[in-house]
């Protein structure tokens, strides 16, 4: 039964809403994978080594034998659990390079009545696709603003209003300061946010404007892919003015319940930028439980770097000036400045 193999491209396209199985190490797994696939490894982290040992010291066939012996207990087990998973009988699958664990997964589930096929060049494959969809020109706006605008809030009620958004600080499970990492799960490996990132930019229609939020190129510890941070670099951003003492304000009510240690750890690593007055005051007041001060001191830190970063940019700049805190008063002014734009 021939296994049929079929490109990176239509892989993704036919798999939308259907079973994807990663069949690879879960080592390999958690270092990255397509989004939405689910890992059955034919071979655990162990096993892996196991055989790749066995593959450099004594050749392809004492390896394979030793696969074969480590997977035929299993076979039920694999088919078992992707009939409780798949829908309709389909299964889309793949392993690093499309090769010999693919193949032989994909044969077990057509073999025992399922629909299965592989992806063309594996995870290998993908990768490179990914890479390259991210220099593709896209209709990108930025929305920038000081710490404490509400930029979050903004994309949010952009959202509800149909604008399209990436939240990249919500898939990068970070809010991009040193803050950041506040009330957040752990951050994802790089490869898994790349990925995410990707899934998201190809949900959207590519004729109509997606705002991103004005980011550096690191947020906390994930990066942004190069070809989207070099377009994000030409992209008009839409810059909302929020007078200093409502950021304040803002700050205040999104820090209110945090955990004053947690707080405290985050104004020691920007002590240097703070100055040793300023991160003791900081300290002093967060023993008071005064979050204003905090704010207030720290955004003069903020306030100074986020300026000298926008005296370097060189793309269009729209200013958006708003009294209030309210994000959607400010989504809906976003929204006017777009479709001009438009």
């Amino acid at each position: 039964m021939t296994v049929s193999a079929i490109e990176v491209g239509d892989f993704l396209s036919q798999s939308k809403n259907e079973l994807i199985v990663d069949v690879r190490a879960p080592i390999e797994f958690l270092k990255g994978h397509v989004p939405n696939a689910v890992n059955i490894p034919l071979f655990e982290d162990t096993e892996r080594a196991e055989i790749g040992t066995l593959y450099k010291q004594q050749g392809k066939d004492t390896a394979v034998n030793r696969g074969l012996e480590i997977v035929s207990p299993k076979m039920t087990s694999f088919v078992d659990r992707v009939k409780k998973l798949s829908k309709n009988k389909k299964v889309f699958v793949y392993c690093f390079r499309g090769g010999m664990r693919s193949n032989s997964f994909a044969w077990l589930m057509n073999t025992s009545g399922l629909d299965a096929c592989i992806m063309k060049g594996g995870y290998k494959a993908f990768r490179n696709h990914v890479l390259s969809d991210f220099e593709k020109e896209r209709k990108i706006i930025l929305l920038g603003g000081k710490t404490g605008s509400g930029k979050t809030d903004v994309l949010k009620k952009l959202n509800d209003l149909a604008v399209q958004i990436i939240d990249l600080e919500k898939i990068a499970h970070h809010k991009g300061s040193a803050f950041g990492g506040i009330n957040e799960q752990k951050q994802n490996p790089q490869q898994v946010f790349e990925h995410e990132v990707f899934h998201q930019l190809s949900q959207l229609n590519p004729d109509a404007y997606a705002v991103l939020e004005d980011e550096a190129q690191s947020i906390g510890y994930n990066k942004l892919p190069h070809g989207l941070w070099k377009q994000m670099e030409k992209s008009t951003i839409i810059k909302m003015e929020i007078p200093f003492e409502l950021r304040v304000q803002k700050l205040v009510e999104d820090y209110t319940t945090v955990d004053i240690e947690s707080l405290k750890n985050c104004v020691i690593k920007i002590s240097q930028q703070l100055g040793s007055l300023n991160t003791k005051l900081c300290l002093e007041y967060l023993d008071a439980h005064n979050l204003a001060d905090v704010a207030r001191l720290s955004l003069l830190y903020y306030d100074r770097a986020y300026e000298f970063s926008y005296k370097k940019k060189k793309q269009p700049i729209v200013y958006m000036n708003s009294n209030t805190i309210d994000a959607e008063v400010n989504a809906l002014k976003v929204k006017q400045i777009i479709e001009s734009l438009n």
